[in-house]
């Protein structure tokens, strides 16, 4: 006697939760080295200045869990000053980063984290990265930065783009408060940077990649 079995077919792979994420600070603070980093896992001491603005995507797992982030690496330019809320609208988190050797970027970061916390954005995670910590000089204490950030709410950590060091963990941050549900909105008028694995345990895709991090 036989029976016919009919199978249902399997479930469609779950889509990582993506998120819109900017970054915000002054020219030469670094930021598209972290964003380099963390994507593509490399350094360049001739890295070009950012034209308005760069895209990029890089995927990441953090407590079990999948993170995209579509991430926005903007000019720190003064003349592209006036684009940066074209980018940050929308925006499910934001990370603001200075030059631990100088003085005025860590003040710049202050201005851009008023113009987040008055975006009309309250749910937005904002994170202060105090980069270049492979340098000597320290223009701002780390108490007074840290003081700063609980002050205000923002999550705080100290990152070299040159040796790596706390980038993935500033990003793995992020991802541990970002909401469930993400605030989807575009913004245009970027370059796309490809994105390639940063980990040797990483899977490859043309325009985006993936990393892993129990951190």
């Amino acid at each position: 006697m036989s029976s016919d079995l009919s199978h249902s077919p399997a479930p469609p792979p779950i889509k990582p939760r993506s998120h819109k994420t900017v970054l915000l600070g002054d020219a030469s603070v670094g930021k598209s080295s972290i964003v380099m980093r963390f994507v593509k896992n490399v350094f360049s001491d001739a890295m070009e200045a950012t034209v308005g603005a760069a895209f990029a995507t890089q995927t990441l797992d953090v407590d079990g869990k999948t993170v995209k982030f579509e991430i926005w690496d903007t000019a720190g330019q003064e003349r592209f000053s006036s684009l940066a809320p074209m980018y940050y609208r929308g925006a499910s988190a934001a990370i603001v980063v200075y030059d631990q050797s100088n003085r005025q970027s860590f003040e710049r970061a202050q201005t851009w984290v008023k113009q987040l916390q008055l975006s009309g954005n309250p749910n937005i995670v904002i994170a202060l990265a105090a980069n270049k910590m492979d340098l000597p000089e320290r223009a701002t204490s780390l108490e007074q930065a840290r003081q700063y950030a609980d002050d205000n709410g923002l999550l705080f950590i100290e990152t070299s783009a040159k040796t790596g060091q706390n980038i993935q963990q500033l990003f793995s941050m992020l991802a541990r408060r970002l909401p469930e549900q993400p605030v989807q909105q575009a913004a245009a008028g970027a370059l796309r940077l490809d994105a390639t694995p940063n980990t040797a345990s990483a899977k490859p895709a043309t325009l985006s990649s993936r990393c892993c991090s129990s951190a």
